[in-house]
């Protein structure tokens, strides 16, 4: 199990930063932590992170103290301790209880919204995986549908192997997942059929991809300009993200991610996918999580989704 990640939000000079981190540190007791101090300098930075007033505490990335339907704010944020009290920072005692319910629910493999364990999507060299699976991208990133076997046989048969072998090894080790007939129908971050989260390429290119991460994941992977469209599955509202000219864009400016799994075993097509998506805003990911409480997760804010969106795909089709 990792360490918590504790952030806190902060405006320059903002004279509640030292007592919240002070607050964290007798709340801790010696416990293993990361603590970051992130000054954010406008609303459209705040709007990113979640952060509704200075100082904000993140606990793995969610707000344990957030107000639903609270805007971020710049402005300063005042608590309330257990006498009701208003303060510049949460009190020990409320930070020992949040922190103590995320040491109970932060296990890695229930949370990894990438399934394999937290092993990462990059196919190995050996028996041809890694040429077949890069193979199976490229071809989406450049058709937007999924190739047959018979578009897989001449990179198989380099390493002695048939392409309905490889894609056979590729599924067993949740690279890629087959239907029932053996064809693709998902290779993480593109799906071969519809689904909520609709993806346009610089090259003109059309996709569907598995879940809000991965959708994220594609610019990253491809180096390309990208648009996201999806929708809030709460509200309906439109989201869309562009990744244009190095310069990336939310609309809504709250928009947020819930990243979650579900309990139990399989690949991340069936376990994970229909349980990362995006939000108009922190309160209908919030609506969405307490309708399923079967589902185990977290709500991100942007920063941190694009930041694991790329970690898990940016180097998929880097040469070996």
């Amino acid at each position: 199990m990792n360490a918590l990640r504790i952030t806190v939000l902060t405006v320059p000079d903002c004279p509640n930063a030292p007592l919240a981190l002070e607050r964290i540190t007798a709340a801790l007791d010696g416990r293993e932590a990361d603590v970051d101090l992130v000054e954010v300098r406008d609303e459209a930075e705040a709007a990113g992170w979640g952060m509704t007033g200075s100082p904000t505490v993140l606990i793995d990335g969610v707000d344990p103290f957030a107000v639903p339907g609270a805007p971020a704010s710049v402005s300063c944020r005042l608590y309330r301790n257990e006498q009701g009290r208003a303060a510049g920072a949460p009190s020990v005692e409320a930070l020992r209880k949040v922190l103590a319910g995320a040491t109970e629910c932060c296990d890695d493999d229930l949370l990894d919204p990438i399934g394999r364990a937290g092993r990462g999507r990059r196919a190995p060299v050996e028996r041809g995986l890694r040429a077949v699976h890069q193979a199976v991208l490229r071809h989406f990133a450049t058709t937007g549908s999924a190739p047959g076997a018979a578009d897989l046989e001449t990179v198989a048969a380099e390493v002695g192997r048939t392409a309905a072998d490889v894609l056979s090894e590729l599924d067993a080790e949740d690279f890629l997942a087959l239907d029932a007939d053996g064809r693709v129908r998902a290779a993480y971050p593109f799906s071969a059929v519809e689904t909520p989260h609709r993806v346009r390429l610089g090259n003109g290119v059309e996709a569907w991809s598995m879940c809000a991460i991965d959708a994220l994941g594609i610019a990253a992977m491809l180096d390309q300009d990208t648009w996201v469209t999806s929708s809030d599955p709460v509200s309906g509202h439109q989201v869309t993200v562009s990744f244009t000219s190095g310069t990336e864009r939310w609309e809504p400016e709250g928009a947020v991610v819930f990243v979650g799994r579900r309990p139990g075993q399989g690949p991340a097509a069936d376990v994970c996918c229909d349980a990362l998506n995006f939000f108009a805003d922190r309160s209908t990911a919030e609506m969405w999580a307490s309708r399923h409480p079967d589902i185990p997760g977290r709500i991100t804010g942007q920063a941190e989704a694009v930041a694991l969106a790329t970690q898990t795909f940016g180097p998929l089709l880097a040469e070996d």
